[in-house]
């Protein structure tokens, strides 16, 4: 009896394995918390110091959301279908759009145009609230409007020219006088402000999430979260950092946010989300392992078929063949 001799088997069936594990963690992994409106918008200046702003909204995620807040630095109105309570398709589908007409107190000034648009988004194991802020960019001057042609001439009435009279030798005509020479006064250079940090509060089974992302140029924010049962929280982020703070997810539960520069200091409530088990936040008696990905449904059936894969490849790498000879 001789028993062939495989020594490539065993790393073939360590490879698949792998293989199989890998696509298994793939297929049941959740997507990141990376969602946000895409804001963006352009301007034209008129020849009276009017300016005409385009504004476009789209979506980072293959959901819909909802626009929970809208505000822009004109105080013109917005006119259009962006506004609170719309529903933002999914990414890749129509985006929102509004229009604003302003006349600027100083048109030699470059206007500040920036637009800040919140929206909402609902998933089975979470409910992420994140807003965005775009300056638009010029795009030139607007197209002149055509002025309408009268239906019919207005005709002319003719007048009768009365005679010139002949100046006397005693009258003296004044010498013009020289125009003053006026002074160019300097335009002050502009300073561009510090890029303004981006805030997401996101809502899970056991967990109301706070998160700010500083950029680079940034500077650095000092927020105080107080809620409304227990001890409030200090989350520090410096320029070119990320930073977070959790709290225990409990029904009522309110966090009141607090920071230099920050217009909206309204309470947010930890809002349950639909795919939660039972004993999942609200601060009921037993406590559940918290949700950080896909459905615990979605797991077991990865971990079964992941187990039932590699015990079929181990039990072929162990496998050996008999063969007989005369």
């Amino acid at each position: 009896m001789i028993r062939p001799k495989s020594p490539f088997r065993r790393i073939a069936a360590i490879a698949a394995g792998a293989v199989i594990g890998i696509g298994t963690m793939t297929m049941f992994a959740a997507p990141a918390s990376a969602h946000h409106p895409e804001p963006s918008g352009t301007y034209c200046l008129g020849s009276n110091g009017q300016v005409t702003v385009t504004w476009k909204v789209g979506n980072s995620e293959n959901i819909f959301a909802t626009i929970t807040a809208v505000s822009s630095t004109l105080s013109s109105p917005l006119s259009g279908d962006l506004k609170v309570g719309a529903t933002l398709e999914a990414k890749g589908g129509k985006r929102l759009s509004a229009t604003q007409t302003h006349t600027l107190s100083d048109p030699k000034k470059k206007p500040k145009i920036e637009l800040t648009v919140e929206a909402r988004w609902e998933r089975p194991d979470r409910i992420v609230t994140e807003h965005r802020t775009v300056a638009a960019t010029k795009s030139g001057k607007c197209a002149a409007q055509p002025t309408p042609s009268p239906s019919s001439p207005t005709p002319t009435p003719t007048t009768t020219a009365s005679p010139t009279p002949t100046p006397s030798p005693s009258t003296v005509s004044p010498s013009p006088s020289t125009p003053a020479t006026e002074t160019p006064t300097p335009t002050p250079t502009a300073t561009t402000p510090p890029s303004e940090p981006v805030g997401t509060v996101e809502s899970t089974c056991d967990k109301l999430t706070f998160t700010i992302e500083n950029p680079a140029d940034g500077k650095t924010v000092v927020m105080t979260l107080t809620p409304n049962k227990g001890e409030a929280k200090t989350l520090t982020v410096e320029p070119g950092k990320t930073g977070s703070v959790s709290f225990d997810a409990v029904e009522g539960l309110t966090v009141t946010p607090a920071a230099e520069g920050l217009d909206d200091n309204e309470p947010i409530a930890w809002e349950k989300p639909a795919d939660c088990n039972p004993g999942q936040g609200g601060g009921k008696d037993e406590p559940a392992l918290p949700l950080t990905g896909a459905a615990t449904g979605g797991i077991i059936a990865g971990a079964v078929v992941l187990l039932a894969a590699g015990a079929g490849l181990f039990v072929m790498a162990r496998r050996r063949r008999v063969r007989f000879t005369a």
